[in-house]
């Protein structure tokens, strides 16, 4: 059941438009005046507003500002009695779906109402979608409680609401495109195109073609003109994930469109110009990369504005569990399994692996977990066979005369020292801040 609200000043005609209408299986609310009819648009879900242009307290054409600056899903048919070119102009600017003129287009009302239905419809669908995406990319929707984690997601909300390029360093498979959406949907920019494009997977023309797209002719194959990632992106993200594969030449293409946001499709001659914000990522430590000539130090510099490490899973202990239930319960709905419960030792045996592939390795864990599952509980007996087989020594109490039983000594002391100011600690044992945390989780040191 869809609403429409007919605003019109002459009772006859106003009802007779309303009974036409509600024999389509419409919801009719009428309004006399401007007024009453704004009130109605507040205190209902209104698809559609049918409004005569001359009222009592105003003009149609003006008012139709005000609605779709209040309700902008809102869909309004201006109708008159006098036509007039300047004032249908005025509507289309203003927003309205259509103006008509009462008699003479009487016949035009009902299927320029399924016609505006079916574009609050869409619009509808569209601004769902937007928030269940808006959702699913929020740092809230980011699962973990680890100290290493917390950091990472802080600092990606300080820079999230500017247009600084950020970049996203951390080992293969650690979410880093997950906090280049995160941004994205956080910063002014969202609502605007999210494009991600993985530098290693194409050859250097096909990554030229695909970053500055090409003009036709241009190569063999390319039969159409084709937009490439910088232009899609415009006025939203360009995610560049493991730019340190990017050939060095292309470097210096991108270096410049960074400078002048200027850039020239393959084959073509004019400049054309995009104004999106970079992010990049990459498993590379792209400084020594520069330090030895394998990637360009200008370019580094220009990436290096806002750099963000995410920290492996073997250093996020804490984030195991909670996204150990979250895979879990995703699979299970997904294959139609009833709820699935955990073995602790199942658990365990996950907390003392060192996931050299991170969070995308323990998906496809409990992906082949849960497959294999003939019961309700996952049991270690549905583990690859290297981690069934793991040394659980990590997790055994430390002898006194072991190194562990020193460095957990050691670092007690230190932040006895500085008071429990951990940033301090780790900068006099010479460590990154991760990783005394890391040692933190796995002494179990409060």
């Amino acid at each position: 059941m869809r609403n429409i609200l007919i605003i019109d000043d002459e009772e006859k005609l106003r009802g007779l438009l309303a009974r036409i209408v509600k024999s389509e299986g419409f919801v009719v609310l009428e309004a006399a005046d401007l007024k009453s009819g704004f009130k109605k648009l507040e205190q209902n879900e209104i698809d559609v507003v049918l409004c005569d242009v001359k009222l009592p307290d105003g003009n149609g054409v003006e008012f139709l500002e005000k609605i779709k600056a209040s309700f902008p899903l809102t869909e309004v048919i201006l109708l008159t009695a006098y036509g007039k070119i300047s004032d249908g102009v005025q509507a289309m600017k203003n927003g309205a779906f259509d103006y008509i003129v009462k008699g003479d287009d009487n016949d035009k009302i009902i299927p320029l109402l399924y016609k505006a239905i079916e574009k609050v419809t869409l619009q509808q669908k569209i601004k769902q979608l937007e928030k269940r995406i808006s959702k699913k990319y929020s740092f809230d929707a980011i699962i973990g409680k680890s100290k290493g984690l917390e950091q990472v997601i802080e600092l990606s909300k300080k820079v999230a609401n500017t247009d600084s390029t950020v970049l996203l360093t951390g080992e293969t498979g650690t979410g880093k495109e997950v906090f280049a959406q995160a941004i994205h949907e956080n910063s002014n920019r969202a609502g605007k195109s999210f494009v991600a494009l993985n530098c290693s997977t194409f050859s250097k023309e096909l990554l030229e073609s695909e970053l500055f797209g090409h003009k036709q002719g241009s190569f063999t194959g390319a039969i159409k003109d084709k937009k490439g990632f910088i232009e899609e992106a415009n006025g939203g993200t360009l995610f560049l994930d493991e730019i340190g594969e990017m050939p060095i030449d292309l470097q210096a293409k991108l270096l410049r469109v960074l400078e002048t946001s200027e850039y020239i499709p393959v084959g073509d001659s004019t400049p054309k110009k995009s104004n999106f914000r970079l992010i990049a990522a990459t498993n590379r430590n792209l400084k020594t990369e520069s330090d030895e000539k394998r990637f360009r130090q200008d370019l580094y510099f220009r990436l290096n504005i806002f750099e963000i490490t995410i920290p492996p899973l073997r250093e996020r202990i804490k984030d195991i569990e909670p996204l150990t239930h979250y895979f879990v319960s995703q699979f299970a709905e997904k294959m139609n399994r009833q709820t699935l419960q955990i073995d602790s030792d199942f658990l365990q045996k996950l907390e003392v692996y060192q996931w050299p592939g991170n969070i995308r390795e323990l998906k496809n864990v409990i992906e082949r977990s849960v497959i294999l599952c003939s019961s309700t509980v996952l049991s270690t007996d549905l583990l690859p066979y290297e981690m069934q087989q793991e040394n659980s020594k990590n997790v055994k109490s430390l002898s006194a005369f072991s190194m562990q039983s020193v460095e957990k000594l050691h670092i007690q002391k230190l932040l006895n020292y500085t008071k429990g100011n951990k940033a301090e600690a780790a900068r006099l044992l010479e460590i990154g801040i991760a990783t005394l945390y890391r040692k933190l989780e796995e002494y179990n040191i409060q």
